[in-house]
C-alpha cells in the first residue's frame, strides 16, 4: 500500500470467501501490500442447493449436466497440480495462508451474525472472493463499500466461468477478470477495474479461475486502496449482457473434442 502523505487512514479490510486456493492468494497478496486483513469464512454453498435454484430456472436437465461438469472439474484438478505448482511457483504465491491472518467462521455471509461481525470490525472496505451472493437486505447493512472480484468479464460473462464462455464464443480478448462494486444483481454493479490475459496450452476449466485470480491481484489491491481512499470511481460496462452458467457436461466434453477448448 502506497505510504506517500495524502495514505488513507489505516482501517481493516474484511474479505469474505467460502475458502479454496483462489481466496487464499488474494488475501495473501493483500497482507503482502501491508493492508489489515480479517477474514469472514463462511459455509460453502452444497452442491445440491446449487442444483435445486438452477433447476427451477433453467430445468433439471441442464441443473444436472452442470453438476457433472462441476464435479468433473474438481476431479481433473488432480491434473492440474504441475499447472497450478507452476503459476504459484512463477507469482512467489503459497497454498496456506499466514498464520497471523484471523479468520472468523460463519454459517453465511448473509447470517445476522455475519452483520453483527462487521459491525464490530468496522471495515473500511469489504472484499468478495468465491461466495455465495449477498443479499440486498444484507448489502444495506454493511457500512463501508462491497467489492467483487469476478472472474469474467461484465457485464456479457457474468456469473460463473466467464473465462471458459469467452474462449468458447470466440472472444479471447474478453478472457478476463472484472473488480466491480457489488449491488443486487449478480456481478451487475459498477465496473472498477478490468484485467485480460492469455491461457496457455496447459490450461483449461480447471485451471482458467486461478489464472484469472493471479492476473488480478494488482487491480483487486488497487480497488481496496481507492476503498480506504474514498476515490472509487465505477462505470457501466459497455456491451451485451449475459448470465453464465457451468456448461453441462456433455456440451462440455463436445467443445472439448471438437475445439479443443477444454
Amino acid at each position: 500500500m502506497s505510504e506517500t502523505g495524502d495514505s488513507p487512514t489505516r482501517r481493516k479490510v474484511v474479505v469474505m470467501t467460502a475458502g479454496g486456493l483462489n481466496p487464499t492468494i488474494v488475501i495473501q497478496h493483500l497482507a503482502a501490500c501491508g493492508f489489515d486483513i480479517s477474514v469472514i469464512l463462511e459455509n460453502p454453498e452444497g452442491k445440491g442447493e446449487i442444483t435445486r435454484r438452477r433447476a427451477r430456472r433453467l430445468g433439471w436437465i441442464n441443473a444436472t449436466g452442470q453438476l457433472g461438469t462441476m464435479i468433473a472439474a474438481r476431479l481433473l484438478r488432480r491434473l492440474a497440480d504441475r499447472r497450478i505448482a507452476d503459476l504459484l511457483d512463477r507469482h512467489g504465491l503459497q497454498r496456506e495462508l499466514p498464520q497471523t491472518i484471523p479468520i472468523q467462521p460463519v454459517t453465511s455471509i448473509n447470517a445476522p451474525e455475519t452483520a453483527a461481525l462487521v459491525e464490530e470490525l468496522d471495515p473500511g472496505a469489504i472484499l468478495l472472493v468465491s461466495t455465495r451472493l449477498m443479499s440486498a437486505r444484507q448489502l444495506s447493512a454493511m457500512p463501508c463499500p462491497v467489492i467483487n472480484l469476478h472472474a469474467g468479464i461484465n457485464p456479457n460473462y457474468r456469473g460463473q466461468m466467464g473465462g471458459y464462455w469467452s474462449l468458447r464464443e470466440n472472444d479471447p480478448d474478453n478472457f478476463g477478470a472484472t473488480l466491480h462494486l457489488v449491488d443486487a444483481g449478480t456481478d451487475t454493479g459498477g465496473t472498477l477495474y478490468e484485467v485480460r490475459t492469455r491461457p496457455a496450452s496447459a490450461d483449461f476449466i480447471s485451471t482458467y479461475p486461478l489464472l484469472l485470480t493471479i492476473a488480478s491481484l494488482d487491480i483487486t489491491r488497487q480497488s481496496i486502496e481507492d476503498a480506504l481512499r474514498d476515490r472509487l470511481a465505477p462505470k457501466t460496462p459497455e456491451g451485451s449482457s449475459a448470465l453464465r452458467f457451468p456448461p453441462t457436461l456433455w456440451s462440455w466434453i463436445w467443445c472439448g473434442l471438437t475445439r479443443r477448448i477444454w
